[in-house]
């Protein structure tokens, strides 16, 4: 039985007041995504920034035949303690897991961890969803991309952006909004695959989460007032409507392939 590694990147406390508001973390949405293609993986899930002893925790990172670094509300630039410890154990990951796909802020950990950069995003943020990712000539031909629409809208929840790849990357999709949403590049022993959006996520806990974060989301200019907010659910709302779950989740399925 193959095995993998999931690595949650939000702070045990902000996973605790998920659960206290009867929201799933991302490492459950998570392998619930993965359960509808597979029960047939063993997997393993860490917390880097809240497991303090985290390299006695996972001594044997080879083991794992691939690993998938999740979500968090953190920005990387914040430079903490916490966000130190994922990066150094992303830095160790890279040397040893031979597959990894890094979903939105795991994409951020990765590309800081390997000598790219990221800053907050210059022309807005995704909010629950992310429109018109056009997929370029590399991503056409890259096996993340097998089954996807060239063109696509998806969940989607970040307010910083990718701005310096690593070297040897290529850019696989690209939109209004962020120019990196797709990346592929190696290390000397690690094939990352990132994404700046959440395929392994559902709209509906988007607009929970945008709900959930009401208060702050107005407070901090994301949205004008309640209103706008009200009106911004609603268009993700008609999107769910019209969203196909084989689609959706069509680059989660296709590294699970590459996993085998």
């Amino acid at each position: 039985m193959k095995k993998i590694l999931l690595v949650e990147g939000n702070l045990r406390e902000a996973n605790q007041e998920f659960r206290d508001n009867g929201i799933k973390t991302h490492t459950e949405s998570l392998k619930e995504s993965i359960d509808y293609y597979t029960n047939n993986l063993a997997i393993d899930s860490v917390n880097p920034s809240s497991d303090k002893n985290i390299f006695e925790k996972v001594k044997d990172l080879n083991k794992y035949d691939g690993l998938i670094w999740g979500g968090s509300s953190l920005n990387i630039y914040s430079d903490t303690p916490e966000i130190r410890r994922q990066i150094e154990f992303m830095k160790e990951c890279q040397k040893q897991v031979k597959n990894i796909l890094a979903i939105c802020w795991g994409m951020q950990v990765a590309v800081t961890a390997a000598g790219g950069k990221v800053k907050k995003g210059e022309n807005g943020a995704h909010r629950g969803i992310a429109h018109d990712i056009i997929i370029n000539k590399d991503g056409l031909s890259h096996p993340i991309y097998k089954g996807k629409k060239e063109i696509f809208n998806t969940p989607a929840f970040n307010y910083d952006e990718v701005v310096t790849l690593p070297e040897k990357s290529v850019l696989l999709s690209s939109n209004k909004v962020n120019r990196v949403m797709g990346l592929n590049f190696k290390t000397e022993k690690s094939n990352i695959w990132g994404i700046q959006y959440h395929p392994e996520i559902t709209y509906d806990k988007m607009i929970t989460l945008i709900n959930f974060r009401k208060e702050k989301l107005i407070n901090n200019k994301s949205f004008n007032d309640e209103a706008d907010l009200i009106s911004h659910v609603q268009m993700i709302e008609k999107e769910n409507k019209i969203t196909n779950k084989e689609s959706r989740m069509r680059e989660l399925k296709n590294w699970l392939d590459l996993i085998g």
